[in-house]
């Protein structure tokens, strides 16, 4: 009896031993097999830290630069604005103590300002230098009585731009941080303080400028136009070269690549409510509707002319200064805005267009030089690599781009 039982011991003991070695030889290979798992799925399937939220990540909303850049703008606007009324009319040069340089200076201070409070080793594009306002004592003063008063009328918008600027040495230093020379690598804005400097002394159409490039890649865009019309319907008409300056205009143009384009009423406080635009789309390009720039030693009317009756478009074109043209046609108000070549040598600056072209990219539209090559904003202060602008609806892009090809070949 003894025996059997201690036989029956004996088989269980070995059950037990053959069910535990699958187990130990498991644990064996999952203890030297995880830890090359896990490495191989930091590759296969990263991190949220390592997808989305680093400063050099392609996915980054830029939400705080596009409200630091809106509300800047707004309030660059504002001085512009006061510049016009308090100085500007009648006039009609820009000369060293014009209403346009004191407009220039103002509102490039105004700007940097803002963008070094809130991103302090950004570097900055822009035209104007302090050099010629340390020299003359009245034209600075001038200008520092207009930036030392001027700012946003909500209390908390204004905090965010790091409020007013301290002293005159200060506006000068901050006029001077505009001295980047651009290029491939790092965080550059652009800036163009007052763009279309006959529109602005005629009371026309200018823009306030601004759009931050990383790695020569434009990512942020806003455009302040103080004359257009609120209306984003408003038809374009020949009258907007010169008075409009009433009530019922002004608007904010805004785009942040990957995420559309908006426009809202300029203020002198908080930002206004946006709402998302698009371009027209051209079913019947011969109702289509050009813009271009009022003068011609800007871009060849002549040929546009010739450019118009090849697509069969009989509508006059619209002619205004600035990057106004660029808002436009983002909105539907118009359609194709053409920068033809005058000058072999002319190379066109990159605050004149980085914030144009984003935004009319984000409302649906194509935009290249006279090549079809994409505007390059990342070789430098200007656009040495590209010749001409061409934007149009994407779809009727290279419709345009052909027949523009077609009348510069015959010349």
């Amino acid at each position: 009896m003894r025996a059997r039982k201690d036989k029956k011991t004996t088989s269980t003991t070995k059950f037990i031993l053959l069910l535990s070695l699958p187990i130990v030889i498991l644990a064996v290979f999952l203890s030297r097999a995880l830890p090359r798992l896990h490495s191989l799925s930091l590759h296969l399937l990263p991190s949220t830290r390592q997808q989305g939220f680093s400063s050099n990540s392609n996915n980054m909303s830029y939400a705080k630069e596009l409200e630091i850049a809106q509300l800047a703008v707004q309030r660059a606007a504002i001085l512009t604005k006061r510049v016009f009324h308090e100085k500007a009319k009648g006039t009609v040069s820009k000369d060293d103590k014009s209403p346009v340089t004191i407009g220039d200076f103002g509102a490039q201070a105004l700007i940097i300002s803002a963008l070094k409070a809130n991103f302090p080793d950004d570097e900055i594009v822009a035209e104007e230098e302090a050099e010629q306002l340390r020299k003359d004592v009245n034209l600075r003063q001038t200008i520092w009585d207009l930036v030392k008063t001027t700012q946003l009328s909500d209390p908390e918008a204004e905090s965010l731009l790091g409020g007013a600027i301290k002293d005159e040495e200060t506006m000068l230093t901050m006029i001077d941080y505009g001295n980047s020379k651009g290029g491939a690598k790092g965080r550059i804005w652009a800036i163009d303080p007052i763009d279309g400097t006959k529109g602005f002394l005629r009371g026309g159409q200018y823009a306030v400028c601004l759009a931050l490039m990383v790695d020569g890649d434009v990512k942020v865009g806003v455009l302040g136009c103080p004359n257009l019309p609120i209306d984003d319907a408003a038809p374009l008409t020949g009258g907007m070269e010169s008075g409009q300056t009433d009530e019922g205009r002004g608007v904010l143009f805004s785009a942040v690549l990957g995420q559309g384009a908006t426009s809202r009423p300029l203020t002198t406080g908080a930002l206004a409510k946006a709402k998302s635009i698009s371009m027209r789309a051209i079913t019947d390009i011969t109702a289509a509707t050009f813009c271009e720039s009022v003068e011609a030693g800007h871009s060849s009317h002549g040929d546009q002319a010739e450019i118009a009756k090849l697509l069969g478009i009989t509508n006059p074109s619209v002619r205004m200064d600035s990057q106004a043209k660029y808002a436009s046609i983002a909105r539907g108000a118009g359609d194709i805005y053409l920068r033809l070549p005058v000058s072999a040598t002319y190379q066109e600056k990159i605050w004149d267009h980085a914030a144009g072209d984003l935004i009319v990219r984000e409302a649906g539209g194509a935009v290249t030089d006279i090549h079809g090559k994409r505007l390059d904003f990342s070789i430098g202060r200007t656009l040495s690599a590209n010749k001409g602008v061409i934007a149009a609806p994407a779809a009727t892009h290279p419709q345009v781009l052909k027949a523009v090809q077609e009348v510069l070949l015959k010349k």
